[in-house]
């Protein structure tokens, strides 16, 4: 997968070392395992601050394919169901369908975002206004959680990695 990473990052004239890990993370973490993808990508413009906006949009299309991979996952099992008549006539299926694609927007929200991304897909949404809505909805998250992280201390962080040395 290495040599994949080096050079797709080199034919855009970016660094192969740290992205791959930001882009992966920020896969994973769109998709319903429980992982983070924040810590990551902080510390990468921490140690990167010149690659400030490469590093928010590799982990915005990460975001972004993760989601869409959940999205697939729910079309696939709508497909799988079809012939099982499922009342879905309930408040969240009557306002899904009424927000339609705009809802992805949402999608980044803990908890929250990846099952909206699999109903999206089980429900059938369009996928490109869906992949859209998701990715602006993500750009979002990351600049504003990659700013609030600016604005902790120094000395938290330095105490924080102390702390977890001991441990």
């Amino acid at each position: 997968m290495d040599p994949f990473f080096e050079h797709f990052f080199g034919w855009f004239g970016m660094p192969a070392i740290g992205l791959p890990a930001v882009f992966i993370s920020a896969f994973l973490s769109a998709t319903l395992l429980p992982v983070g993808s924040e810590p990551i990508l902080f510390g990468y413009i921490t140690i990167n601050p010149h690659l400030y906006w490469i590093a928010i949009l590799v982990a915005t299309v990460g975001n972004t394919l993760g989601g869409m991979f959940d999205w697939w996952l729910g079309f696939l099992a709508s497909k799988g169901i079809k012939s099982v008549e499922i009342k879905t006539k309930g408040r969240l299926h009557t306002w899904l369908k009424d927000w339609g694609p705009k809802i992805l927007l949402l999608a980044w929200l803990p908890g929250v975002g990846d099952p909206l991304c699999v109903a999206a897909g089980w429900l059938r949404l369009a996928w490109f206004p869906c992949m859209v809505y998701m990715f602006f909805g993500k750009l979002l998250r990351y600049l504003s959680m990659t700013w609030l992280l600016t604005l902790v201390p120094d000395s938290v962080w330095q105490q924080l990695g102390r702390w977890l040395h001991i441990l």
